[in-house]
């Protein structure tokens, strides 16, 4: 993100010195700072002392800020959501003044006005205040877990002023000294370490040490009943003392501590290694929440969902990876981010993008058999296809309000920005990379950095200006380049122009690209930055225009070539086969392309090694159907189709549903044959595989645990409803609705609302007021209701019907994603009724604009797509 935003610049509003009352807020001088605050208050330090009872439906603080006012001034801005101030006063010196406060916006600003005015140096802002607990996963929130209540934080980005007030941005910096009095035997934990304990009453006074320089989106608060785990990093090169480290969960997971325990260590390890740093914190806790729809990298202070961080042995393929990759990701934040972090949230991609990258890199050296890496590539391209979008953004973008901000956190910074650091990395070299990423760490420690001053420290360690060059014709610019790669008497010549979709129309535009190409065996790298050119290489052999598959952009060929590279698709290693999907299918959407070449490249690709790439033509054909371009009379071709293509790979590699019966074969081919029965059962509907996932299920849940691997829960949930219809859908929502196994409950909600039948569909959307569902059990079932043809009109009419609701109850995150719930639309007229429909909600609450903008444009571009090739779509299944 950019630091170019203008800080909003108060004027003083002058009071009586004499006034003895406190005079109420106007806005008649100043405007409200909806994005960053006027540098007229700087803070300099906080301590906390909160009261966190999780049992209660409130909790209660006493928070004092120390600032430091560059002049005078009798009002200040700063940040509270929904705090019932009992008391605020500043102290200067030794006189009291007090305060009035108002809250004047509702992403929550709050404005104090003083008795008196502050004079310029220094002061102490102290508020005394109690506020709701949240019940989802932002601000301080609370969960019933197993009859126990417990509470955890989820601050970022603005949500930290839903549990204390203060100067809520990232660039400021200050240590926090946090005590927690909560009830004797409940865990409290925040992101120093605990320096006594103490009685209050009835209650326990934690009191911990002084927090090295953080911002407030990086605090956490964790308090309840946990089970908790401990052990330590042994020292290593950069650390010369151990390291603490604790996995902490709920009572329900005490039994599954031991694999992230054992696993974060050498993760740990690898990241001090590749910084060539110390871990940068006391202590390590490591912390999961039934909720949490991700994980968040507060210092210290880790939180992640309960099925990404605490698994079992036998978690399966999928399981295993999203742990190496996640926890890799956030470990790396401690440093990049954590460390040094962004001096505004236009510089999130510093952060993200970075540590994307990061994450499946070191999680591929923690785990190489799971394949880890190549998962990068995969989230690459399908970040494309947001970024082909008109409606979009770079990577690098102005943030000017608050509402504006859920915005950064999207494929765009994840997907695109891992990738371009992923293919800059490559083309500059790993040591040359790496030497500028521990030379940005060392300048900018415990501070704030912006993209300008990471880019000065890659140029000051690489040299190489061209490189930097390109990394900002990716960063400062939306859009996708295409590479048009052709055999001519001199080579290979290549041209780049930027990727549109069928019917749309965009400016054009160039990128500096770095374009690794192979013929054969014959591979060259180049800066390609002019619109054509001609590569000397006239090798024999397959072309392969991307070559390993990690630069940032799609191709095109003839069809001779493509037909060629098809032929071969089983055999490319993994990044090269997930980079001929993409950029086939692209082409398709381009209407350069027809259908058939799809279904021969899944043909062909469905015997390539790597789990993902073998399925990944089929789980894309499975997108059309939901859209509704395969239906009708076309079915059944689709079906068969899916069944002589993947029937026969799952049939070699066999397939017991039974608990580890599998569990010799390596972790990627575990993956596969999960993928497989997925598509098999699920999407061809195959009746014999259905039977046999529905009795092994049914076996499961009747009490024999080792019927059913948990790698086949959600297909075989799936099987069990459509076997048994209706009534099995009610036994299965009140075993869900009960049960503290989030893995079993996120498995049995998703295969609830995924049946594709109406009537399920329309008695689950009558079960969304039952108490035992929590809001994020609530989003889900709506947003899986939304991808099946059956089912996406109920639950689109339901979230129009209710946005006021899912909004205030949702967190910011999943606000501003919900006018992406009706995705699955393809039509001309259903976008323009989804722009009717969401604009005015989306501009009452600030929040989806992009989401918005994004959604109608896809479901107008599908639409188009289906009246001028769906009928070759529909043909190629009759």
């Amino acid at each position: 993100m950019k630091t170019l935003l203008a800080a909003v610049a108060l004027t003083a509003l002058s009071l009586p010195l004499a006034q003895a009352a406190v005079a109420a807020p106007t806005e008649t001088t100043a405007s409200v700072p909806r994005g960053i605050l006027s540098d007229t208050a700087t803070p300099t330090a906080y301590r906390l002392d909160l009261t966190i009872l999780p049992d209660q439906e409130r909790f209660s603080g006493h928070a004092e800020i120390d600032v430091t006012l560059k002049a005078q001034s009798s009002f200040l801005y700063l940040h509270a959501r929904d705090l019932k101030m009992s008391k605020v006063v500043a102290r200067v010196g030794g006189r009291t003044i007090a305060a009035r406060h108002a809250e004047v916006d509702p992403s929550g600003v709050l404005r104090l006005d003083f008795a008196s005015p502050l004079p310029a140096g220094k002061a102490v802002l102290s508020f005394d205040y109690d506020a709701p607990f949240g019940d989802g996963p932002a601000g301080l929130y609370r969960i019933k877990v197993a009859d126990q209540w417990y509470a955890w934080t989820q601050f970022q980005s603005i949500d930290a002023r839903a549990a204390f007030p203060g100067f809520d941005q990232p660039g400021y910096k200050t240590p926090f000294t946090v005590s927690i009095t909560t009830r004797p035997g409940l865990t409290a934990l925040s992101n120093a370490p605990v320096a006594r304990s103490v009685k209050a009453g009835d209650l326990i006074r934690h009191e911990f040490v002084a927090t090295r320089p953080l911002p407030t989106y990086l605090m956490a608060f964790v308090v309840g009943p946990f089970s908790t785990a401990s052990g330590e990093v042994p020292a290593t090169a950069q650390r010369a003392e151990p390291l603490p480290i604790r996995i902490v969960g709920t009572q329900p997971y005490k039994d599954k501590l031991d694999f992230a325990l054992e696993n974060t260590k050498p993760i740990v390890s690898l990241l001090e290694k590749y910084f060539d740093s110390g871990f940068p914190f006391p202590k390590l806790d490591q912390i999961g929440s039934p909720v949490m729809p991700g994980a968040m990298e507060n210092a210290g202070a880790d939180i992640y969902g309960d099925t990404i961080l605490l698994l079992d042995r036998g978690a399966s393929t999928d399981q295993k990876k999203t742990f190496g990759m996640v926890v890799a990701h956030e470990l790396a934040h401690q440093w990049f981010g954590d460390l040094v972090t962004p001096a505004w949230w236009d510089d999130l991609w510093l952060n993200e993008s970075f540590a994307n990258w990061m994450g499946y890199r070191i999680g591929d050296e923690w785990r190489p058999d799971l394949k880890i890496g190549a998962g990068a590539i995969d989230e690459a391209f399908a970040a494309m296809n947001t970024d082909a979008l008109k409606a979009g953004r770079p990577i690098h973008q102005p943030i000017p309000t608050n509402g504006d901000i859920d915005s950064a956190f999207d494929q765009v910074t994840y997907g695109k920005g891992g990738q371009v650091v992923a293919m800059i990395a490559a083309y500059l070299g790993d040591e040359k990379f790496r030497d500028g990423v521990r030379l940005h760490l060392k300048r900018y420690a415990y501070g704030t950095a912006n993209t300008d001053q990471f880019f000065g420290s890659l140029a000051d360690a690489a040299h190489d200006p061209r490189v930097l060059a390109s990394l900002k014709s990716f960063v400062d610019q939306q859009g996708v380049p295409v590479v048009r790669v052709e055999r001519t008497s001199g080579g290979l010549a290549v041209s780049q122009k930027r990727y549109a979709l069928l019917g749309t129309e965009l400016p054009a535009q160039s990128w500096i690209i770095p374009l690794c190409v192979r013929v054969g065996e014959t591979r060259q790298c180049s800066l390609l930055d002019k619109p054509s050119t001609v590569l000397p290489i006239s090798a024999p052999g397959m072309i392969i225009p991307n070559a390993g598959g990690t630069g940032y952009y799609r191709f095109s060929l003839p069809e001779g070539e493509w037909k060629t590279m098809i032929a071969g698709a089983g055999t490319l290693p993994p990044g090269e086969a997930l980079a001929l999907t993409d950029s086939l299918w692209a082409g398709f959407r381009a209407g350069e392309l027809p259908p058939s070449l799809l279904l021969d490249a899944a043909r062909a690709m469905a015997a390539n090694d790597y789990s993902v790439a073998a399925v990944d033509g089929g789980l894309r054909l499975a997108g059309l159907r939901q859209r509704g371009l395969i239906a009708g009379d076309a079915l059944p071709g689709y079906r068969r189709f899916l069944t002589d293509v993947y029937g026969p790979r799952l049939a070699a590699i066999g397939f017991d549903p039974a608990t580890g019966a599998h569990a010799s074969d390596d972790g990627d081919l575990q993956k596969l044959r999960s993928d497989l029965v997925g598509l098999l059962a699920g999407e061809a509907e195959d009746p014999a595989l259905q039977t046999r996932l529905a009795k092994a299920a049914s076996d499961w849940m009747a009490g024999d645990a080792k019927a059913l691997d948990q790698s086949y829960l959600g297909a075989a949930l799936g099987a069990y409803l459509a076997k048994g219809g209706l009534p099995a859908a009610e036994a299965l929502f009140e075993r869900a609705a009960k049960t503290d196994d989030t893995l079993f409950r996120d498995s049995a909600i998703g295969a609830l609302a995924s049946t594709g039948k109406a009537e399920t569909g329309r008695w689950l959307l009558g079960k969304l007021d039952d108490e035992r569902l929590r809001n994020p059990d609530r989003l889900s079932i709506l947003q899986y209701l939304a991808l099946e043809p059956e089912t996406v009109e109920m639950s689109y009419a339901y979230v129009a019907a209710h946005y006021d609701d899912l909004v205030k109850n949702a967190g910011l995150f999943a606000a501003g994603r919900l006018p992406s719930l009706p995705i699955r639309y393809c039509s001309v007229d259903k976008a323009a009724k989804v722009e009717k429909d969401f604009r005015p909600q989306v501009e009452k609450h600030q929040r989806g604009a992009l989401s918005l903008d994004r959604t109608v444009e896809q479901i107008h571009s599908c639409g188009i797509l289906r009246d001028k090739r769906g009928a070759e779509i529909l043909a190629a299944f009759r």
